[in-house]
């Protein structure tokens, strides 16, 4: 990060990134991925039928049902069914950054649309069927797909019903059978009949929690002791849900010693782990409070399969720790962290330092599963955008690649947190734009805008990957995580270039981000579109825009490469030669050192044109036919026909 005034030249080209996916970091697989899953667990509620129908047919559906019944759920199956080869699923925001629902700019070609207001305010939801008929137009003018969650006591205009699809529950015991066969149980265990199970459906709760039962029931088989069965396995998801705070409880009250308590609350927070793990993180803990060391021989102590027998828990065969009872590691973590409130920030430290132990069995999983387990207190507890601090504090310099991905971690699951999320988003906006990021917060930043804000909400990830990109120097992270998102909608691209060029607030600096954006391939390929990006008036004024700004404010063995890029693809590109070069021309204007810098840089990308130097040659003669044009030495030259189709004759 450069913090001092004045310009800073650190020539980097990477010209060949900036369009190429990164393995298994694209924000669009990771959204269809989850899209995909969230497909697998689905049963289909009444009127599902109707709201296919509606959505294939006007391209809108507007989904109404009650509370519970899995709206949210149903409108993004109903969006990964439609899925096209062009186009992102995303999340539209109305009041937050990305402006009106009416500009035409928010839709793009062949985009998946969730516009969720399930929980609008009655002025918000007035302001939305307002602004609704301009949407739905930019909606089929672009081949797109919108589905609109609406409130449950919404009202509807005459004109909108046609677009309305009421969905009711689906069946509860078939959405529990869904998770179980996805969990791999066979038919032949959970058909039988289970009293436990029958009292909690008879409860209509939330699919959401129809699901986190049937999980507890496959860990209660997986840990079940022999004559179990599955009534047994629900009795103890049920118990699970509602019987262990007060146990719990009781159990603490009853281990007063330090290492006692200690060993809870290891055990509870490296659940699953192994015995040397859990022993070490008790022993840690043990050291950051301070606690006076228990001088009996070691020998003469108990060892450690006695004292975990003490708070209910063991070691299995394979050597990992758990407690006897289903999810009593949970009720141990609540207890600790709401009773106390006096170590919290100890708890916190604890987790830091145990991701950075130095043993085999500590694995990436097992350090993602002991950070998650550490922010669901502070988001249980209406704590959720302290993660962020704690983020912050994690990644101060100087920091350990285990810490560093546990802050990575932390801000991110504040981030998916439906309650937080939104002012998370917020937070990590004003930090990418204007915070001092010390230590290595820019890397964790990057990656949450990169692997929780993209997927669902691209357009706000490139807001704030751009803010990020302008304060790079040397290495540019951000402008090829910037790159790749862009590569996945042109309609991203196309708001990128108008950000960087029409609507720049720092010329300078968003003039060397043009030339990564502004790929002559990208924008001569229509990726199945209508038509490529740079047949578009509006795109074209923003090329020209960039390169006046990069032609003018930047050295040229700087522009230069990017400008042989240029002509390279203007080589290739019969029926967009012309439009580039005359892009680059229009952009130099009428300067004769701008324009002679031009034929300069032609000059030199001849030897390595595609086609070889002859095709090269070709190219540098058109360019400077249009260089005299604009200097008025000649009159314009006629457009370059095409080139015929292989086989055909002139």
């Amino acid at each position: 990060m450069h913090a001092g005034s004045g310009d800073l030249y650190s020539y980097i080209v990477n010209m060949g990134s900036g369009d190429q996916e990164a393995p298994g970091r694209s924000p669009r697989r990771i959204a269809d991925d989850q899209l995909r899953l969230l497909r697998q667990q689905f049963v289909d509620p009444a009127g599902m039928g109707m709201a296919r129908r509606v959505l294939d047919a006007s391209s809108t559906v507007i989904l109404h049902g009650p509370p519970g019944s899995g709206r949210t759920a149903a409108a993004c199956v109903l969006l990964y069914e439609v899925h096209q080869g062009c186009g992102i699923f995303r999340e539209l925001l109305p009041g937050e950054e990305e402006g009106a629902l009416t500009d035409p700019g928010l839709v793009g070609v062949g985009d998946r649309l969730l516009l969720n207001l399930a929980e609008a305010d009655v002025s918000q939801w007035a302001q939305t069927r307002r602004d609704l008929s301009a949407l739905r137009k930019a909606v089929q003018e672009q081949q797109a797909h919108l589905v609109v969650v609406m409130p449950h006591d919404g009202v509807l205009e005459s004109h909108l019903q046609p677009y309305r699809a009421d969905i009711a529950r689906p069946p509860a015991m078939e959405v529990f059978r869904r998770h179980l066969r996805l969990h791999r149980i066979p038919y032949e265990e959970y058909r039988l009949p289970a009293p436990a199970l029958d009292e909690f459906l008879a409860e209509q709760p939330p699919m959401e929690e129809i699901a986190h039962f049937a999980d507890r029931v496959r860990r209660a088989r997986a840990a079940s002791a022999v004559g179990d069965d599955f009534a047994a396995w629900c009795e103890q998801s049920r118990d699970a849900r509602t019987q262990w705070r007060k146990e719990v409880a009781e159990l603490v009250a009853t281990k007063c010693a330090a290492p006692q308590r200690a060993l809870l609350f290891a055990t509870a927070m490296l659940h699953g782990a192994h015995a040397d793990v859990v022993h070490r993180g008790s022993a840690l803990l043990l050291s950051i409070l301070n606690t006076p060391r228990d001088e009996t021989p070691l020998l003469a102590g108990k060892d450690l399969a006695e004292r975990l027998a003490e708070i209910g828990a063991a070691a299995g065969a394979d050597g990992r720790v758990r407690f006897d009872r289903l999810d009593y590691d949970a009720a141990v973590r609540a207890h600790f962290w709401d009773h106390m409130p006096d170590l919290r920030h100890l708890f916190s430290s604890w987790t830091a330092q145990s991701t950075e132990l130095d043993d085999p069995h500590i694995t990436s999983d097992l350090r993602k599963r002991l950070v998650s387990r550490l922010a669901d207190q502070y988001v249980r507890t209406g704590r959720g955008n302290d993660l962020a601090f704690l983020a912050e504090q994690w990644s101060a310099a100087p920091t350990s690649r285990a810490r560093l991905e546990a802050a990575v971690e932390t801000l991110g699951c504040g981030l998916s947190d439906p309650r937080y999320g939104r002012s998370l988003r917020m937070l990590v906006y004003s930090w990418c734009k204007g915070k001092q990021l010390t230590g290595n917060l820019a890397h964790v930043l990057l990656r949450v805008c990169t692997d929780v804000i993209a997927p669902a909400h691209p357009d706000q990830a490139v807001t704030r990957l751009h803010h990020l990109a302008r304060r790079e120097r040397g290495a540019t992270p951000a402008l090829d995580a910037l790159c790749r998102l862009a590569v996945t909608s042109a309609r991203l691209r196309r708001r990128m270039l108008d950000r960087l060029t029409c609507h720049s607030a720092a010329p300078a600096v968003d003039a060397r981000l043009f030339l990564r954006i502004g790929d002559p391939v990208a924008l001569t390929d229509s990726a199945g579109a209508p038509r490529p990006l740079i047949e578009e008036k509006g795109v074209q004024d923003c090329v020209v825009a960039g390169w006046a700004e990069a032609l003018v404010r930047l050295p040229q063995p700087l522009w230069q490469p990017y400008a042989e890029r240029w002509l390279h693809t203007a080589c290739t590109a019969d029926n967009h030669r012309d439009r580039l070069l005359a892009l680059l021309v229009d952009a130099a204007g009428r300067d004769g050192r701008t324009l002679a810098a031009l034929y300069s840089a032609a000059r030199a990308a001849e030897p390595t044109a595609p086609g070889g130097r002859a095709s090269g040659a070709a190219t540098t003669e058109r360019l400077l036919q249009k260089i005299s044009t604009a200097q008025g030495l000649r009159p314009p030259a006629a457009p370059t026909p095409p080139a015929p189709p292989r086989g055909a004759t002139r």
